[in-house]
């Protein structure tokens, strides 16, 4: 799905990225790991709504907006500070070409944490999804402007198949038509437009009034201060997942936690 963005090049680069991975690893190969893998976290009741704010930190080393966040890049200890701060669940980046992240960061946080793990990535076919689970991931991103409509619910079946919680992006109106059409249950609100890159909190109050009861709603991209927290918890938005604010703090797990504090 050409989308006139910078989305189409990472996706594209995304396939060459698969299909070089199933020249090492085969899909019958990488499928018959998962019996002996350990079981995922609850993603889904880690981020529940139910039980007040949820924030959902973010590792990332880089973006292709921003550039690079911080030098001294060390995803164990940002985790670890994360989990410490009062984070509900993490967030690893593992593109590696446009955001220096990594599969590697993924299992080497798992191996440190309590809490689950969302692979962020450009899920564009299943092999990856064997992968995140195989690896470590206890959930995964799909973006609903990246994929067909048939791709979107195959993903996103596979994935709780194998017993992964599922993020399923939007940005606008028709994405979210499709997104809740696919049966998705924890819908994230990407508050940045993939074409100019500036960021509205107001997608996230426009469309979380489109979303019926029963769907989790993650609000995404531009949270900064407690004010925004505030602003979109008055309008049904208890989940948030961030990562720029917290890593260009000097100390990431205590700029959560004082954004915690300052949104009690």
């Amino acid at each position: 799905m050409a989308t006139g963005t910078i989305l189409d090049s990472i996706i594209e680069n995304k396939r060459l990225e698969v299909a070089e991975a199933r020249k090492s690893v085969s899909l019958e190969t990488l499928s018959g790991l998962v019996p002996s893998s350990p079981a995922p976290r609850d993603f889904a009741s880690a981020i529940s709504p139910s039980r007040g704010l949820r924030i959902i930190a973010e590792i990332k080393h880089a973006s292709p907006s921003k550039g690079i966040f911080r030098e001294d890049f060390d995803p164990v200890a940002i985790g670890k500070g994360y989990e410490a701060g009062g984070a509900s669940a993490l967030s690893v980046l593992t593109d590696e070409k446009f955001f220096r992240g990594s599969l590697s960061y993924l299992e080497a946080v798992k191996k440190e944490a309590s809490i689950p793990l969302l692979r962020k990535d450009f899920t564009i076919d299943p092999y990856q999804i064997y992968e995140s689970r195989v690896r470590g991931a206890d959930a995964i991103l799909l973006i609903v402007a990246a994929l067909e409509q048939s791709l979107l619910v195959e993903l996103l079946t596979l994935a709780r198949a194998l017993g992964l919680g599922v993020l399923v992006e939007v940005h606008d109106e028709a994405e979210l038509e499709r997104a809740l059409s696919a049966g998705s249950d924890i819908i994230g609100i990407n508050n940045r437009d993939l074409r100019t890159f500036e960021v509205d909190l107001g997608v996230s109050v426009r469309l979380s009034r489109m979303i019926p009861g029963g769907v989790t709603i993650v609000a995404e991209s531009g949270i900064s201060s407690s004010g925004d927290i505030n602003k979109l918890r008055d309008e049904g938005v208890h989940v948030f997942l961030i990562g720029e604010t917290f890593m260009k703090a000097p100390e990431p797990g205590k700029e959560l936690r004082k954004l915690i504090l300052e949104s009690a």
